[in-house]
């Protein structure tokens, strides 16, 4: 079984073909032929979707993927890089907490009005400010200034 239809990768990798193809045209996969008008692709590239796809979990934009396979499609993956993203996720798992805890904790404030509570009024002010924003590029240009 060295070569895979690309129906047959599509359900193996649980993705639709019009996403091998465009992952393809990014460069992040490439065909060994065609059977047909259907492309082919060697067993490895299941292997390599799924290290697209741990990529894309852990945020890495498309383009960025494609760096981290060297031109012989081994991996290549600069260690500084990672431990850049997990120091951006170690971030956001501490605003979102924060946001969680205070969120639980207007919930069952005993306040007669959230705009009473002194921890909803901080929160608020957090939101406002833009300290609690999940949105990753404006936390990375915070995190920048």
């Amino acid at each position: 079984m060295d070569e895979l239809d690309i129906a047959e990768v599509a359900q193996r990798a649980g993705l639709p073909t019009s996403t091998l193809r465009y992952y393809e045209e990014k460069g992040l996969i490439a065909p060994i032929g065609r059977r047909g008008l259907r492309r082919q692709y060697g067993a490895g590239v299941l292997e390599r979707l799924a290290l697209i796809a741990l990529g894309r979990a852990a945020g890495f934009p498309l383009d960025e993927i494609a760096q981290m396979f060297a031109p012989d499609g081994q991996p290549r993956i600069e260690r500084q890089k990672l431990l850049a993203r997990a120091d951006e996720i170690d971030a956001a798992i501490r605003r979102l907490s924060g946001l969680r805890d205070g969120l639980r904790h207007a919930a069952a404030c005993r306040a007669a009005s959230h705009m009473e509570c002194p921890s909803f009024r901080r929160i608020l002010r957090a939101a406002a400010s833009g300290a609690i924003s999940t949105r990753p590029e404006r936390n990375a240009r915070r995190a920048r200034q």
